[in-house]
Formats: C-alpha cells, structure tokens, sequence
C-alpha cells in the first residue's frame, strides 16, 4: 500500500509532506502493526474520537486528553523505535500537522480562563469536531496497518438493549 493512498482512503488531507515518502510502498512489519494497534486503541478510547455533546463533559479535560496523545505516541516511538521507522514517520506528521496546530491554539487561552465563557467553549468544541474527524479518520489508517477490525462501527447504528 502507499502512504498517499491510506491518508487519502481516510480522509487525512492538508498534510504538508514530502512527495517521495507519500509515495512509497508500506508493507507494516510486526512492530508497526503493534504500535498502530496500541495507538489506535488509544484513539478510539479517548475523547480525540468520542463524540462530546455540549451538555457533557468539560472542555479542560478534552484538552488534556487530547494533548496526552503526544506522551502515549512518543512512548510508543521509543519503545518500537527503527522497528517501526514507517510508522514513526506517520505518527510524527498527525502529531506536528493535525494534532499540535490545535493543543498549540488552546493551550495559552484555556490557562487563561477562556473555558470560562461559554462562546469561547463553544468555538474550542466546533474546533474539537474538525480535529476528531481527522483522528477518526487516523484510527481507521490504524486499524488498516493493525490489520484489525475498525471497532469505531461498533457504536453506530441502532442501539440494542443487552
């Protein structure tokens, strides 16, 4: 499979990269299909992918979940290291590209008591829609180079009562 094609295939676009690695050829080797499962399990169970309703939740904390995604994935970095060198470069362009222009942008205003006002919490959560799309669209890239089901259509449809 290409790079290209998996951003593409998943909706992940705008990505400022170079041509030549989007590309080439990924085979995921064991260790890449590992760090992918271990991250893609920690997408799929943290507010970067988890709907917020604007009556639930606090918008401190889906900050903080969503800029915890940085510590989890670069502790996967280290772990698989240039075992997992294709993968790294993945994680490494979501992270600076998608994930760090929107913990970047909040970070200083919600230290500041922009969570306070509820027009600013509104904008945070509209802005919190946009980027979960996109991590949503990671996961599925994940679930792929996991070779795994994508449990993200488990939740969706009519709910039965077990």
């Amino acid at each position: 499979m290409k790079i290209k094609d998996l951003f593409e295939n998943w909706g992940i676009t705008g990505l400022k990269v170079n041509v030549g690695f989007l590309e080439m050829d990924w085979q995921p080797q064991p260790e890449e299909q590992q760090a992918a499962w271990e991250l893609y399990i920690e997408l799929l169970t943290r507010i970067a992918t988890q709907p917020l309703a604007d009556e639930y939740g606090d918008e401190t904390t889906a900050l903080e979940s969503v800029h915890d995604l940085f510590r989890v994935t670069r502790q996967l970095l280290r772990e698989k290291g240039r075992k997992a060198e294709t993968f790294s470069k993945v994680a490494i362009v979501i992270l600076n590209q998608k994930i760090r222009p929107f913990t970047a942008r909040w970070h200083k205003p919600s230290i500041e008591g922009a969570f306070g006002d509820p027009g600013k919490c509104r904008l945070f959560r509209n802005e919190l829609r946009e980027l979960q799309q996109t991590l949503r669209g990671y996961a599925s890239l994940l679930a792929q180079v996991a070779d795994v089901e994508d449990f993200q259509a488990l939740d969706q449809g009519p709910l039965e009562t077990l």
